[in-house]
């Protein structure tokens, strides 16, 4: 996106030029689990790593990578594949997809998720008005604070999401200002808070989220998509799409990876299934690999399908 909003890399331990190549040759079969700033995520990576180390005899190490870095380390090698990617990085997709050919689509990943602007009901209900985008400017005090000054504010996450709402902003002369919490866990905070107190407030979000299950969100609805609305980042004037979350591999991994690509080629769930298990490292407080070892306990039916 989400920064992402988006992606899910998961990157293994590549030796040098000469030397043996411990994933290849039977060797450790390390594998490292870059984790994007988002729930979802970690849900992905917390399922896939529980299911790598106890079906598949592999050691797995969960770490951070940000959405660009992520497609420059499958360019590489140092990162084997991205489990959940939205909005992407354009031009490093072009480059390493297109042209250069060191990174292949490996298939969807079985959820759609969408990026919108949303305000609460509560709101929405005593000014109807708002969810139409040309009318946004009207009600632009409304959304005023202290870091918008006399715009209202268009509240973000993470800088590091991938979003064109300066540009939509820019292109449909709103009067709006986009406002950055710092991750995904502020904006949760700052909207938490809001709601509790009836405030009004414009957010980018997106679904499937776990916060949907607690705080009644309405879209705004922005201008209908058209053909090529977002091919120029500085010129989009449209409504984000509804995405089928994609996994980009490294093209060697995907072709010698062995059981580990063929795992994670497999690896298809639903935004149900995804959501429970955020729901329960989220909601429940459930810890990380306890919530996944808990998934897989109850659907072996729809992880045996990855095996190799």
């Amino acid at each position: 996106m989400l920064a992402g909003a988006a992606v899910l890399g998961l990157v293994v331990g590549l030796s040098g030029c000469g030397k043996a190549d411990p994933y290849y040759s039977g060797g450790s079969k390390t594998v490292t689990i870059t984790v994007p700033a988002w729930a979802g995520a970690e849900a992905n990576v917390a399922v896939a790593k529980h299911l790598l180390e106890k079906k598949l005899g592999y050691r797995v190490k969960a770490t951070q990578m940000d959405e660009p870095v992520a497609f420059d380390a499958l360019n590489s090698g140092q990162a084997d594949a991205i489990m959940e990617d939205w909005l992407g990085v354009p031009n490093k997709e072009k480059k390493y997809v297109e042209e250069k050919k060191t990174v292949v689509n490996a298939g969807h990943m079985g959820v759609t998720g969408h990026i919108g602007w949303f305000v609460p009901k509560y709101y929405a209900e005593k000014h109807p008005e708002v969810l139409d985008w040309r009318n946004l400017n009207k009600f632009a005090k409304d959304f005023r604070t202290p870091e918008s000054g006399d715009k209202g504010q268009l509240l973000e996450g993470s800088p590091s999401f991938s979003t064109h709402d300066a540009a939509i902003i820019k292109n449909l002369d709103l009067n709006f200002k986009t406002v950055y919490a710092g991750s995904e866990a502020a904006q949760i905070k700052e909207m938490r808070k809001k709601y509790e107190d009836r405030e009004p407030f414009l957010t980018y979000w997106w679904t499937p989220q776990w916060l949907n299950s607690e705080l009644d969100l309405v879209e705004v609805k922005l201008p209908k998509r058209t053909p090529g609305c977002d091919a120029d980042p500085e010129k989009v004037d449209c409504a984000y799409p509804y995405t089928k979350l994609t996994k980009f591999m490294n093209a060697r991994f995907a072709k010698n990876g062995g059981d580990a690509a063929e795992f994670l080629k497999k690896f298809k769930w639903s935004t149900a299934q995804q959501t429970e298990v955020v729901e329960w490292m989220t909601i429940d407080q459930m810890d990380t690999d306890e919530a996944a070892a808990k998934w897989v306990e109850e659907n072996e039916e729809t992880w045996k399908k990855w095996m190799p």
